[in-house]
Formats: C-alpha cells, sequence, structure tokens
C-alpha cells in the first residue's frame, strides 16, 4: 500500500508538474512573451533553436493565420505530454479550435516548429489560400458612383471629377500599413486606399477575405495538405457620401489646371458637397477673408460700429510696422465701406484693440485649432488633415495687426472659410461639415454658436455689400443675391528695408468665400487660388460664381 501510494503520488506530481510548465507556456504565448516562452524550453532545444529562430517560427505562423487572440484551456493529462485545448482566433479564416500537445520533461518544454499552431503534426507547416473579396463602391448621395469596380480598376461615370474626394489605391509603403492588410489576409502586394475616402475607409471598403488554413507536409513529396479551417470572402460595405455629383463636377471644371481649392457645402447643415484640388490639405494664409472673423470679433467687443468712420489713407502703422492697402490704394470711410472694399488700413489697426483673447476665441468657435468635422474620429486619424489654425496668443500688436487681416501666422484652407460663410449663413451657428452619410461614419462634432443672430445677420448685409458694389463684383449672379469676401494673402519673406536693396519678391495667394442666395442660403463655397496673379475678387470670385451658377 505505501509503494502504490508512492507510485501515485508521483504520477500526481509529474503530471501536476506538467499541466503547469504547459500553463506557463501557452499563457507567454496568449500574451505573445516570445522570451518567456522560449524560456521555459529543454536545454537541448534552446541549443537547436535560438531566441530569433524560435520567434521567427510563431511570427511566420500568426501572418499566415491572421492570428488575433489565442485562447487556451486548462492543460490535461501530464507526464510526458500535457494536452491544451485552445481557441486560436483569426482574421481570415475564424475561429480554429484544436489541441495542443505539449511534450513536458519536468519543467520545461521539448519544443518542436509544428507546435507553434493546434493540429500540425511533426513534419507538416502551416500554409494558406487566399480568396480577396470585391471592393465595395464610394457612392455620391444620389447613388452615382464617385469610385466602383475592383481595386485594379476603379472607375465612375464622372471620371475626373472624383478623384480629390474617392482618393486612389495603390501599394502601401508604410511597414505599419503593410502590416495591418496582412494581418487581415491580404497578400503582399495588394492595392490600398493611399488617400481621400479610399484611404480612410479602406477596412470597410475592402472587405475581409476568406479561404483555407492548411497543413502542408514540410517535404511537399510526402503527400497532401490537410484543411484546418475554411472561410467564405465577405465584400466589402459601400460608403456613401453627401457629395452632389453636378456640383463635383462644377468644382473640378471651375478649378480646371489652376493650383487651388474649392470647397462646397451646404449653406443649412453643412454637409459637403463638393470638394476640389487641395480643398482641406493644404493651409494657407486666408487673407481678407479673416476679416469676416475679426469683424465678428470687432461687432461683438464693441470695438466698432456701422457708422463709425476711418480715414482715408494708403498705409497705416501698427506696432512700429506700416501695412499698405492692396496696390496701395486710398481706403477708408465707414466701417461698412472699408468691409466692401476690405481696408487693411482699417481692419490691421482693429487687431490690438480687439486684443488676443477674443480674437483667438472667436477664430476658435468658427473651427480654427481644430480638426475639420469630415468622418469618424477613426478615419480623421488616418487621414490626419491639417487643422486650419491661429496661435493660441498673439502678444505683439504688429501681430495682432497681421492676424486680423489673415496674414502673420493665421492658415486656413478652402474648406475652413467655406465653414465660415456657411456660418455666417445659418445665423451664427457653425455646422460640422460631414462628408459622409451613414450615421457610424460621421463626426460626433455638435453645432457651435460662434455668435448672436444680429451679429450674422449685420455680417450677412456686409458680405453682400462686398460683391453688390465692393472687391467681389466678379462673384454676382443676375437674379441672384451673392454675400461674399474677398481676399489676397502674400507669403515668402518678410518686406526688406530699404538698406536691403529694396522688397523681395512674395508669393501671393488668391480667396473667396461666398454663400446664396444671401437671405435664403443654400450653398456655400470658398476657392483658394496658390501663386496667381490677380487678386481674389479677380480671379477667386469668378471660379465661385460659376460653382454657385451651377448650383443655383
Amino acid at each position: 500500500m505505501a509503494l502504490a501510494a508512492f507510485v501515485i503520488g508521483a504520477l500526481v506530481g509529474a503530471s501536476s508538474a506538467a499541466e503547469e510548465a504547459a500553463r506557463r507556456f501557452v499563457d507567454a504565448w496568449a500574451k505573445e512573451d516570445y522570451s518567456a516562452m522560449y524560456g521555459q524550453l529543454t536545454e537541448d532545444t534552446a541549443a537547436r533553436f535560438s531566441l530569433d529562430e524560435f520567434t521567427g517560427v510563431y511570427a511566420e505562423v500568426e501572418r499566415t493565420a491572421t492570428i488575433d487572440a489565442i485562447e487556451p484551456d486548462d492543460p490535461e493529462g501530464g507526464g510526458a505530454t500535457a494536452e491544451v485545448p485552445m481557441t486560436v482566433r483569426t482574421h481570415a479564416f475564424g475561429d480554429v479550435r484544436g489541441t495542443l500537445s505539449l511534450p513536458v520533461a519536468g519543467d520545461a518544454i521539448a519544443w518542436q516548429p509544428h507546435l507553434a499552431f493546434p493540429g500540425l503534426a511533426r513534419g507538416e507547416e502551416l500554409s494558406r489560400s487566399i480568396q480577396v473579396p470585391k471592393r465595395a463602391p464610394i457612392l455620391a448621395r444620389d447613388g452615382t458612383p464617385l469610385a466602383e469596380g475592383s481595386a485594379a480598376a476603379r472607375s465612375s461615370p464622372i471620371e475626373g471629377a472624383t478623384i480629390n474626394v474617392a482618393g486612389e489605391l495603390g501599394v502601401s509603403k508604410g511597414k505599419a500599413d503593410k502590416a495591418a492588410l496582412e494581418q487581415r489576409g491580404f497578400p503582399a502586394g495588394t492595392l490600398a486606399g493611399t488617400s481621400g475616402l479610399e484611404k480612410a475607409f479602406n477596412t470597410r471598403l475592402a472587405g475581409q477575405p476568406g479561404g483555407e488554413l492548411l497543413a502542408e507536409p514540410a517535404d511537399q513529396s510526402s503527400g497532401e495538405g490537410r484543411v484546418l479551417a475554411t472561410s467564405d470572402p465577405v465584400e466589402g460595405e459601400s460608403v456613401r457620401t453627401t457629395i452632389n455629383p453636378d456640383l463635383q463636377e462644377a468644382a473640378v471644371t471651375a478649378l480646371g489646371s489652376a493650383f487651388g481649392g474649392v470647397a462646397v457645402l451646404d449653406a443649412r447643415d453643412g454637409s459637403v458637397l463638393g470638394l476640389a484640388g487641395i480643398a482641406y490639405s493644404s493651409p494657407q494664409p486666408p487673407g481678407s477673408t479673416f476679416k469676416v472673423v475679426t469683424t465678428v470679433a470687432a461687432l461683438e467687443g464693441g470695438v466698432v460700429k456701422l457708422d463709425d468712420t476711418f480715414p482715408v489713407e494708403s498705409s497705416t502703422i501698427v506696432g512700429g510696422r506700416e501695412i499698405t492697402n492692396a496696390g496701395d490704394a486710398a481706403c477708408g470711410g465707414t466701417f461698412e465701406q472699408s468691409f466692401t472694399n476690405s481696408c487693411n488700413t482699417v481692419f490691421a489697426p482693429l487687431g490690438p484693440e480687439i486684443g488676443s483673447e477674443r480674437l483667438v476665441k472667436t477664430a476658435e468657435r468658427f473651427g480654427f485649432n481644430s480638426p475639420p468635422a469630415l468622418f469618424d474620429a477613426q478615419a480623421t486619424a488616418i487621414i490626419d488633415p491639417p487643422d486650419s489654425t491661429i496661435p493660441t496668443s498673439i502678444q505683439a500688436d504688429v501681430d495682432l495687426g497681421a492676424s486680423a487681416i489673415g496674414q502673420g501666422e493665421v492658415l486656413a484652407t478652402p474648406l475652413e472659410l467655406a465653414s465660415i460663410s456657411q456660418t455666417i449663413a445659418a445665423g451664427g451657428v457653425r455646422s460640422p461639415t460631414p462628408i459622409v452619410k451613414e450615421p457610424e461614419l460621421r463626426p460626433d462634432a455638435e453645432p457651435v454658436k460662434v455668435t448672436s443672430g444680429e451679429v450674422a445677420a449685420t455680417v450677412r448685409d456686409l458680405m453682400v455689400g462686398v460683391v453688390s458694389g465692393g472687391t467681389g463684383t466678379a462673384a454676382a449672379l443676375p437674379g441672384i443675391e451673392v454675400a461674399g469676401k474677398t481676399g489676397t494673402a502674400e507669403l515668402g519673406p518678410a518686406p526688406a528695408s530699404p538698406d536691403d536693396g529694396g522688397e523681395p519678391e512674395q508669393q501671393e495667394d488668391a480667396w473667396f468665400t461666398s454663400f446664396a442666395p444671401a437671405n435664403n442660403p443654400k450653398l456655400a463655397v470658398a476657392v483658394m487660388l496658390v501663386n496667381v496673379k490677380g487678386g481674389g475678387g479677380a480671379v477667386a470670385a469668378p471660379i465661385a460664381r460659376e460653382v454657385l451658377s451651377a448650383g443655383l
């Protein structure tokens, strides 16, 4: 009886030790702690396989099986082998259930490469046969395809007008992007979204590969493989946008070959109706279009009234720096006249009077220093669109003066300027600017009350004056009252002093932001042209007119 008890105790102890060793090994595997796993190998096994070789086997198995998680159950049995039931969760083949038979010597694992996946026998390797699903289309608000067909041959009925929205596909160049695709089962070299909505929603559009997970003999001459798991590919889901095909074509056509951007919004709810060129990807100084923001800040702060009068002059001094009007023109009169004719000599001195805090906070309510509200947080992180920005603190009077006329360190996109116009059109409430219709893909931003309805109505009337008899007459439409604001921004080195031999040549950007009809707004349009000859009223306003005409 004593001998029997001793033998039974020894067997139980061995079983317990084997189970504990197996438990530690598979728990480390579940945590992807390959160093801890390697530390449990027998001395003979560790002598045959280096840590890099050991880790490489698991990395290849993870890639082949598209492993997402390892979920081991409690080990069973003991002695020389511990049986570990486990579930391997994969992206491409679903849940694969099997039992891992771990050979145990004392408290160490006598490991072999086939033990890197449950169900493999000695001399077998893991392989797969992948089926890639059809890529889903990107649709306009009325169902018109903006991009459809296979990844290798995307097309649209309005070919040539959609690339700035739909984007392009190509072979991912970043290591992280490649790894993410392979993790889901896509073969190396698979085409994926590299810009626009194709990139933002690539996972949704691409679907999920399926196929067979196979146990293949390492020696190909020794027979056929076994199927460990199968799955059907899942086709991608379409993305329906807010884009209006007619306005998208109009924006692209009006911009033509010019380098710049056009943004078209629904003036009632802020949704994006059209984007052309660099409409939201390359912020530039907005020039005098920013005077809409400055005017709101000045009216709210009681700094100006409409009937205030200002000297008619061609230049003024702010913070020790001379600031001139466009073309050195003499400009001034009432505040209304100064807005209509875009007088820098009036608006630059308003900057120090308004002050840094009020000017910055007003700009931020308009959307500056915040990401564009185009789509959900995940897609926004993927695209990482740049913010329109203003320094959070502007201390020097000269910098406040420059900021008040949209120069200095103020940067904006046509999308932001269209949103500013939409805010004025909507009575002072800024709406998000979603480009997708599916609720789960839309931004979680809420409308923001930027200013009072009274101030918004005043600015609306000022903007109407710009088009009816000021710097923006080229945007006028017969029978439709258009509200707008022109802008011309200078980029490049600061003006040279006379001792330096004169003025360096500077790049000029032309801007125009607008909405119409002024008393029943339906569309908000902003235009930016980079490095062009001619001010915003001469070259940007006509483009806005074309888009407004097409939509109205």
